[in-house]
């Protein structure tokens, strides 16, 4: 196991470990979560997240959780002493882990070109185009760990690989048109790639099964399927089979709406010709 990948690990742990302590001083107050979500001014998901784990407790909320529920600065204590952020966010770092493991991964994308296929520039105007700001050393960790998720296009064994992207991310140019032609490129590039399958969602569908947002699945070794979708503030990793069966047939569908890899590829050719 990599560095990276145990101090992941040691963050996730210790998330448990603090949502746990809260759980237990919570009950002791005799509080339900709703109850104490009220008191905090906080949603209900937000107090179930932090207690199991896939959600961090900021400062500011311990200390009020701390003062509410009589804790004595037990959990400001244990925020304070919290190990280093890992580069991922707590909520995509378990994804992360099983994406480098995958022996099969398809994805639907409709917003950007999906993070394996992106240039660094094209990253750095991803990253540059959050609200709010980031600094520009926190842009550059980003960027630095995006690109190193490409390392499983470059497996001695890669998976299965295979994108939909909608025709719309072909028309933005984040980055300005020197970054656009620079992706362009790449993308042509890892079209040609053994096992990797590209496809384009074109303009002008009459029907479009993956209206509700972009979402990826992937098989694990152990032959487990998962799914994974992101929203404005976190993500959800998937792995009821009723679940995850719906989002496989959603991109079943997707592939039979979109254009052929043979058809993508000659659009990407005209998309670069024009830019």
């Amino acid at each position: 196991m990599t560095q990276t990948r145990r101090q992941r690990k040691k963050n996730a742990s210790a998330m448990r470990l603090v949502g746990a302590q809260l759980a237990v001083f919570r009950r002791a107050a005799e509080h339900t979560q709703a109850q104490l979500a009220t008191q905090v001014c906080a949603e209900c998901e937000t107090i179930a997240s932090i207690e199991q784990g896939r959600r961090p407790l900021q400062p500011e909320m311990a200390e009020r959780l701390d003062k509410l529920l009589g804790t004595k600065g037990a959990l400001a204590v244990a925020i304070e002493n919290m190990p280093e952020m890992d580069k991922y966010p707590i909520w995509a770092a378990e994804f992360v882990d099983r994406e480098a493991d995958a022996v099969a991964l398809a994805s639907f994308e409709n917003q950007v070109i999906p993070g394996q296929l992106q240039t660094e520039a094209y990253a750095r105007a991803v990253f540059r185009a959050r609200v709010p700001v980031l600094d520009a050393d926190e842009i550059e960790r980003q960027v630095a760990a995006r690109i190193e998720r490409q390392e499983i296009l470059r497996r001695k064994v890669p998976p299965s690989l295979s994108f939909v992207l909608n025709e719309a991310v072909l028309m933005d140019r984040l980055g300005g048109r020197d970054v656009f032609r620079e992706q362009l490129a790449r993308l042509r590039e890892c079209a040609q790639l053994p096992g990797l399958s590209l496809q384009v969602m074109p303009f002008g569908q009459e029907t479009h099964a993956g209206l509700n947002g972009p979402f990826v699945l992937l098989e694990t070794p152990d032959f487990e399927h998962l799914a994974y979708t992101e929203t404005q503030r976190g993500s959800q990793l998937i792995s009821e089979p009723e679940e995850v069966s719906i989002l496989e047939q959603k991109y079943a569908m997707l592939r039979t709406q979109a254009l052929n890899p043979e058809d993508s590829r000659a659009l990407l050719e005209r998309r670069q010709a024009e830019s």
